[in-house]
């Protein structure tokens, strides 16, 4: 059985997270399977999904650890063929990646207690973001 949903989210600039772990909680109960997959998908080449303790340490460090690894510059070939101030934006969002896949047990993520899920906004400017959220299993 297969169960897909989008959730939308608002974003204000670089660095903005969102913890979707109960959203995505809600669609794998809707969705009635109680053992598989769930595959957390974002559409866009400036944001990613993936785990972490959403607490506001982390939610300050990862994007100011992101900025030292990969800071905005107008150096990368993205700048100099499209003059966006983004290009940082999709090395980032590369580098932690668009989806990941998190098991199903018993009709609920299976996530450790301080492992949630989020999405974080990599480019410069407010945007509007469809996460794609299939369910697949038994």
């Amino acid at each position: 059985m297969v169960h897909q949903e989008q959730i939308q989210l608002s974003t204000n600039c670089h660095g903005h997270m969102h913890d979707i772990t109960d959203k995505v909680n809600a669609i794998v109960k809707k969705s009635g399977i109680k053992t598989g997959m769930a595959h957390i998908f974002n559409i866009g080449s400036t944001a990613s999904v993936g785990t972490i303790e959403f607490e506001p340490g982390l939610q300050r460090d990862l994007p100011e650890i992101l900025n030292k690894l990969i800071p905005p510059s107008r150096e990368y070939g993205h700048e100099q063929m499209w003059h966006d101030g983004n290009g940082h934006s999709h090395l980032q969002a590369t580098w932690l990646g668009p989806s990941l896949t998190v098991p199903v047990k018993n009709g609920k993520l299976e996530l450790g207690t301080w492992q949630q899920i989020f999405h974080l906004e990599c480019d410069i400017k407010p945007r509007q973001r469809n996460i794609v959220v299939t369910i697949y299993g038994e």
